[in-house]
């Protein structure tokens, strides 16, 4: 097995039980202790988790990768319900999260799509339809949202015009909007937003009611949000006064 593999499989492993040991890892992996220890001193030196006596566990913010597994049957819905908003020849932004890297998964019936993104899981499942023309938007990147943001990011969203930008977020209410826990996504999010015609949250219900440490766009700036249907009531409500709401 590639040092690669292994590095997946522990990822993987992480984002299914919330912690590994060491030597269940060694037992699945046929391969040492010290190999192991070796690969979770990478990992936590990565940012991924954290080293715990025998084995390792998350970070207090947990990487997008032991994310991508959270409420995946809604992220799923989410995601094709914003792919069919979607047309031949459209012109579309992609901000990072689990859900938005889920979109591209579902335009492979798509034409001439032009898509801008700043996401790196977007790239990896959009790279192989050939149908679809990706603009990376180069930027400092950030391993915990596998994104690029910063001064080169914002200024090349800033030369492209979209019909329409699909925001990720860590959490969004009405009192607080939409909230991330990294400051530069927040302003790669912002700027996005200025260079579209609409703007539509993708976010499970999950997200609903949580807060990040940084708010940066208020409800009722964004066109409307796509969530599943475990959504509350009483939010239901709140957020129909302020957006549209598509549950799905």
């Amino acid at each position: 097995m590639s040092r690669a593999e292994r590095t997946s499989h522990i990822l993987n492993r992480l984002a299914a039980d919330g912690e590994v040991s060491v030597s269940a890892l060694a037992e699945d992996l046929g391969v040492s202790l010290v190999t192991i220890r070796t690969t979770l001193k990478d990992l936590e030196d990565a940012g991924y988790l954290v080293r715990t006596h025998g084995g390792a566990r998350p970070v207090a913010y947990r990487n997008i990768r032991l994310r991508q597994s959270d409420c995946l049957e809604q992220k799923e819905r989410i995601a094709r319900a914003a792919a069919d908003m979607i047309h031949d020849d459209d012109r579309i932004m992609i901000e990072a999260g689990t859900t938005c890297a889920l979109l591209v998964k579902y335009l492979a019936a798509k034409r001439g799509l032009q898509i801008v993104t700043n996401s790196m899981l977007v790239f990896a499942n959009a790279r192989s339809n050939p149908n679809l023309n990706i603009t990376l938007t180069g930027g400092r990147f950030r391993a915990e949202s596998e994104s690029l943001v910063g001064p080169v990011a914002e200024r090349a969203i800033n030369d492209f015009n979209a019909r329409i930008v699909f925001l990720g977020t860590d959490g969004y209410s009405v009192d607080r909007g939409l909230t991330t826990q990294l400051v530069e996504g927040g302003q790669v999010a912002t700027v996005m937003r200025r260079r579209a015609e609409e703007t539509w949250l993708l976010a499970d219900s999950s997200k609903c009611g949580r807060a990040g440490f940084v708010s940066f766009m208020g409800v009722e700036d964004v066109t409307g949000i796509i969530t599943d249907d475990q959504i509350p009531e009483e939010s239901i409500t709140e957020l129909t006064e302020r957006t549209r709401l598509r549950i799905v």
